[in-house]
């Protein structure tokens, strides 16, 4: 049966409508959105943050029904707030994990991702992103390759672009036919420093969250690439969805001005990008003196804390098996991804998740 564009979800305040089958979902401080086939058949795409395992599947089912289970889980990147009730998910529905092969150290335990900086961006995210979590996960036996034809496995009519900057791998997607486009992080609906704008929810083009964001050149590229698709709807991470002129004004806005307002004025990353490649980080700039004020800093650290304490009281699933025979397509070779490695680098094979 075909999932109705036009169902109100009086159950699920935070669950909300998109676009012509496709929907969202607000966890805490993040979307994440299920994208649906006129046959009912769909993906979800992006896992939230930890601890959000049943309230996703409960948005699932008051829109596909009970029991509702995708065909595949698509990640637009691997970070914390993307990837929360992934490994959960993936087991409980035995489902593939889709992502961009420059993201997959991220997923399989092979390397951390850069450190956030929070000497940036001026908010209450931004105060606390020195304790967000940065190791990698490990979701091996699931995780497979985007195809490199752009194709959404799953999903006709979608295809994914490669957006990098804000992650190496980070990928966005969109549908020619209606000009509806997931960006993931690669940029915001609105200031995803600030904690009251989680609250507001004022609706604004930014650029991608700062703290986090670790290549300003590849993600303005990115940005720019997104706005020259016109698009008509943009759902983000981060924000409602944004349409029509409001939408267009503000990310040409954006690509215009993007060094002066986006980038920060000073940062770890502002003069000098992370360094990455296939296989994960291979270097990343010193850190800067960070000014945050002591008592922000243990106000972050305190609500990260209830953050966590809520993530620990996730309910357990009883005789959960990993599959063990899934193809393991990212173990061969990637062909046709130039590395992103800086050529002049003293040691481009040492990869490491200890950072300063």
């Amino acid at each position: 049966m075909e999932a109705s564009k036009n169902k109100l979800f009086s159950g699920n305040r935070q669950t909300f409508a998109v676009a012509p089958r496709v929907w969202g979902l607000k966890t805490i401080f993040v979307n994440l959105y299920f994208i649906a086939e006129p046959d009912g058949s769909w993906i979800l795409v992006d896992a939230g943050v930890p601890g959000c395992t049943s309230k996703i599947k409960s948005a699932a089912a008051e829109i596909f029904g009970e029991d509702a289970r995708p065909k595949a889980i698509l990640l637009t990147h691997g970070h914390f707030d993307h990837i929360g009730a992934v490994k959960d998910l993936a087991e409980e529905w035995d489902v593939p994990v889709y992502a961009h092969p420059l993201e997959l150290p991220y997923l399989t335990g092979q390397s951390s991702y850069p450190p956030p900086d929070s000497s940036v961006g001026g908010g209450g995210m931004a105060y606390m992103a020195f304790a967000y979590p940065k190791k990698p996960i490990n979701i091996r036996n699931y995780v497979e390759l985007l195809p490199p034809d752009g194709s959404v496995p799953g999903l006709t009519g979608w295809h994914w672009i490669h957006t990098p900057g804000h992650t190496p791998g980070h990928v966005s997607l969109f549908r020619e036919e209606d000009r509806v486009l997931v960006v993931g992080d690669a940029f915001t609906t609105r200031d995803a420093e600030s904690a009251i704008a989680v609250m507001t929810e004022k609706r604004e083009v930014h650029g991608p969250p700062a703290y986090f964001t670790p290549d300003w050149a590849a993600s303005h590229r990115s940005v720019d690439a997104l706005a020259s698709l016109d698009p008509e709807v943009a759902a983000s991470g981060h924000g409602m969805p944004m349409r029509g002129d409001e939408l267009r004004r503000g990310l040409e806005n954006l690509v215009k001005n993007f060094w002066v307002i986006a980038v920060p004025t000073k940062g770890r990353y502002v003069h000098e990008p992370a360094v990455a490649d296939e296989r994960g980080v291979i270097s990343v700039p010193p850190p800067v003196g960070n000014s945050v004020p002591k008592v922000m800093a243990i106000a972050g650290a305190l609500a990260l804390a209830g953050f966590a304490f809520s993530a620990l009281n996730r309910r357990v699933k009883s005789n959960s098996q990993i599959r063990s025979d899934r193809p393991l397509p990212h173990n061969r070779v990637a062909s046709g991804l130039p590395p992103t490695v800086d050529p002049d680098h003293d040691d481009p094979t040492a990869h490491t998740n200890n950072y300063p």
